[in-house]
């Protein structure tokens, strides 16, 4: 029988909670194999008795495995290690260390040095749609001016004031990597991390140095338009897979591979985006064996790691990979609001040193001020802090704006309810067109935006991102009450 009892160490001392300790330590089990598919795990009452703990943690650490899809309940059997996961494949490497020491990367690519939409504008009274962003009226202003007031009033200050590293500020780098690896499982060092200007500069970057003319990339059916335009900008081939309930759809990408190379894959895998759906833990798994067999590189883009309603954030690929496939990109614009260009590329430090050398060409450096800045406020948890506050007021806008969805437009908009992020992705009935209702919506002063954008690879599926977060419950009835008089009008030249 497995060692249940000495193959787990709960510290009641961490912040973390006990379930999601219990939870993380299980999936580390599962992928080493040690839990193989298929074994049936100890009953909640059982395993609460072996550790110690009250049922209800236990209960928690299986519910949470079940919604990331590292187990299955079968009725009046149990919960197993899910039967389909594969086997993550390893390279042959004496340890992590040694493999960290030796800068070993899964992939190739381009070291040659680089050769020589328009916003709408703003009508007052106007409500606009958006593809989920913060709401900047949280933001803690005065706690940051606060923090960069006192740093900007050091007596050595002056020496941050000049040219400084691509890299960007080293204290931030070391503070993120600690960050990162304690709320991301992540097992990076400084050496790691580029500071960027937030997470499109983190995009263009890895599209530098991987893509060149007619280089095919992986994406989705639906994806975020903005990375498509960077990869179109190398001239790459944009090879479109199938989007599904359970996220990319993994069986696809090995037929290409098995077809033709690859150079990249690119993944939302925490909420994909435009549609929110999260990539499942057989399908993370595949692709890294994939990433691993075929030499490509994954672009893991973690736009909203942070907002998560019905569970815990599921730990990146980045985390699981140890095979040095995953070029991970974050930032904290969308925790926090736009303006701050905070955010940070993590690959393997061959890689990132080519990314800071290509980095100089658009961009000398970051803000050193405002890096300093914020690595205080991540340092001191008012970073996590935040995240905390906004977090309970954005479920209870999602709740709301899909509460009205159903109960006003039941009949023109299809959607599922998002467990996380910012934005529900919502389809209209096929009677109607996104151009009708753009047009009609003026005259109720209400800006759908360009919904185009999301047809262009031909999918035809009808839907648009439409962001939550950013209005408060009076706005979101207001917006509600808009789109109803709008929907009316559409309805009645139908």
């Amino acid at each position: 029988m497995f060692p249940y009892k000495t193959s787990f160490h709960l510290d009641k001392s961490k912040k973390q909670a006990l379930y999601l300790q219990l939870a993380n330590q299980f999936i580390t089990l599962i992928k080493d194999r040690k839990l193989p598919p298929k074994t049936k795990l100890p009953g909640s009452r059982t395993l609460a008795d072996l550790l110690a703990v009250h049922r209800k943690t236990i209960v928690a650490c299986y519910d949470e495995l079940l919604l990331q899809g590292w187990v299955e309940s079968i009725p009046k059997k149990g919960t197993f290690v899910h039967a389909n996961l594969p086997e993550l494949q390893l390279q042959e490497y004496a340890s992590l260390t040694e493999a960290k020491e030796t800068c070993s990367i899964g992939f190739n690519f381009y070291t040659e040095k680089l050769s020589a939409g328009k916003l709408p504008i703003r009508k007052p009274n106007f409500m606009y749609l958006n593809d989920g962003v913060s709401d900047a009226r949280l933001t803690p202003t005065d706690d940051i001016a606060r923090i960069y007031r006192r740093i900007s009033g050091r007596k050595t200050i002056y020496k941050e004031m000049g040219y400084g590293t691509t890299f960007g500020n080293e204290k931030l780098r070391i503070t993120l990597a600690t960050y990162l690896n304690k709320t991301r499982g992540l097992h990076i060092a400084k050496e790691n991390i580029l500071i960027t200007r937030g997470s499109q500069m983190g995009i263009y970057l890895s599209a530098q140095l991987l893509l060149q003319k007619e280089d095919t990339v992986i994406i989705g059916n639906t994806n975020y338009t903005s990375a498509d335009a960077v990869f179109l900008e190398r001239k790459a081939i944009l090879q479109r897979v199938t989007v599904d309930e359970h996220g990319l759809v993994t069986k696809e990408i090995e037929a290409i591979c098995k077809q033709k190379t690859i150079k990249a894959v690119y993944v939302t895998s925490h909420h994909h985006h435009p549609t929110t759906v999260t990539l499942c833990a057989e399908r993370r798994i595949h692709l890294l064996n994939l990433a691993k067999k075929y030499g490509f590189a994954i672009i893991e883009d973690d736009y909203d790691y942070d907002f998560n309603y019905n569970h815990a954030p599921i730990l990146p690929l980045a985390s699981h990979d140890v095979n040095g496939n995953v070029i991970y990109i974050g930032s904290v614009c969308k925790s926090v609001a736009p303006v701050f260009r905070v955010g940070y590329l993590i690959a393997p430090a061959v890689f990132v040193n080519e990314a800071a050398n290509k980095r100089r060409f658009i961009d000398r450096q970051g803000d050193a001020l405002l890096e300093l800045t914020f690595e205080e406020f991540i340092k001191n948890g008012d970073l996590d802090r935040h995240i905390k506050k906004v977090m309970k007021v954005y479920k209870t806008r999602r709740d709301l704006f899909c509460d009205l969805l159903t109960q006003h437009f039941s009949e023109v908009f299809m959607f599922e309810k998002p467990k996380g992020g910012m934005a529900v992705w919502t389809q209209l009935n096929k009677k109607y067109s996104w151009k009708a209702v753009a047009e009609i919506a003026q005259k109720y002063q209400l800006e759908i935006g360009d919904w185009s954008r999301y047809d262009k690879a031909n999918t035809k599926h009808n839907a648009i991102r439409i962001g939550y977060a950013s209005y408060n419950e009076v706005e979101l009835l207001e917006l509600i009450n808009r789109l109803r008089k709008t929907m009316e009008e559409v309805r009645n030249f139908v």
